[in-house]
């Protein structure tokens, strides 16, 4: 019982003064210094893919949607919503979509 214990002990002791090397050599890195700016600044949003038109419908009417290229947006017509495309992935989750006002004078462009 005391060998396992004593065995034990050296073992730990081991451990410790093999790591105690790396945090001496880690003292010595400081942490690399990037502009939050730097990171949230997209100069090019990635383009919507409009090929997946043909794919993608409302989730809640499942009627096919229109892309909206000034807002980048999805816009279903039939029910006044529009959801938001994000870095090139719209965003079909109806609480984050939009509701559009619908002009009854002004003409719906066909898809």
């Amino acid at each position: 019982m005391f060998q396992n214990a004593l065995r034990r002990l050296c073992n730990e002791t081991l451990r410790f003064q093999t790591t105690a090397k790396y945090v001496h050599f880690l003292r010595g890195v400081r942490p690399l210094s990037v502009s939050a700016r730097h990171l949230t600044d997209v100069k090019d949003a990635l383009p919507f893919d409009t090929s997946l038109l043909e794919f993608l419908v409302c989730p809640l009417s499942k009627k096919q949607l229109r892309y909206e290229e000034k807002t980048n947006e999805l816009i279903n017509e039939e029910l006044g919503i529009a959801y938001p495309i994000i870095d090139g992935i719209p965003n079909m989750i109806p609480t984050d979509a939009r509701l559009i006002k619908n002009d009854p004078e002004t003409p719906v462009e066909p898809a």
